[in-house]
């Protein structure tokens, strides 16, 4: 059924919202641009139009999913910072549960798609290194780390390994414990260390 009503941005949003909720409910394997344009009230067309592919669209929703619109908090230390991101995205994935299911599933369907395994290297493995740049660029500003500290694959470590947490044991919730064994035993280590 072809929506004549909504245009642009808004059936972007409409189309990208039915995404997310297919995603959630059915997971990657369930993901399919008929469900997606049946739920968006639109066609297949209208999707291909704006992602080329089921795992780009599949990307884009994950995205959606995982977003964070704010600003990280400045506690006036690394180590303040670095553990009010690592507790903000424990509590997101504790709130929804779903997450984890969502990039296990995304994962084992790359194994299968080379185009989705070059998407989530592009688009997602890289967990939001702007956020953590900033981190960093502020410890850097305040005289804590030095600028060779300010590399997103180092950046992100934090966030990799509280995301394995999730993926490699399935959990749904980490705790405050591991949370700072990240922090204390890896991530400040390293960022001082370059």
């Amino acid at each position: 059924m072809a929506d004549t009503r909504r245009r642009g941005a808004e059936l972007e949003r409409a189309i990208l919202r039915a995404a997310v909720e297919e995603l959630t409910e059915n997971g990657y394997a369930g993901l399919t641009m008929d469900r997606v344009a049946r739920r968006a009230g639109t066609n297949k067309n209208a999707i291909y139009r704006r992602w080329s592919s089921r795992a780009a669209l599949g990307l884009s929703a994950y995205r959606e999913l995982i977003k964070a619109d704010r600003e990280p908090a400045d506690t006036g230390t690394l180590r303040g910072d670095v553990l009010e991101l690592l507790r903000g995205a424990n509590r997101q994935q504790s709130a929804n549960p779903v997450l984890g299911g969502v990039i296990r599933g995304l994962l084992a369907a790359a194994a299968e798609d080379p185009e989705l395994a070059a998407q989530l290297r592009e688009n997602v493995l890289d967990a939001g290194s702007g956020l953590w740049l900033t981190v960093l660029g502020r410890a850097v500003a305040r005289g804590e780390i030095r600028p060779e500290a300010l590399h997103p694959r180092v950046a992100t470590v934090g966030i990799v390994l509280l995301r394995n947490e999730y993926v490699a044991r399935g959990t749904t919730a980490v705790s405050d414990e591991v949370i700072e064994e990240i922090v204390d035993e890896v991530y400040l280590p390293l960022v001082r260390g370059r």
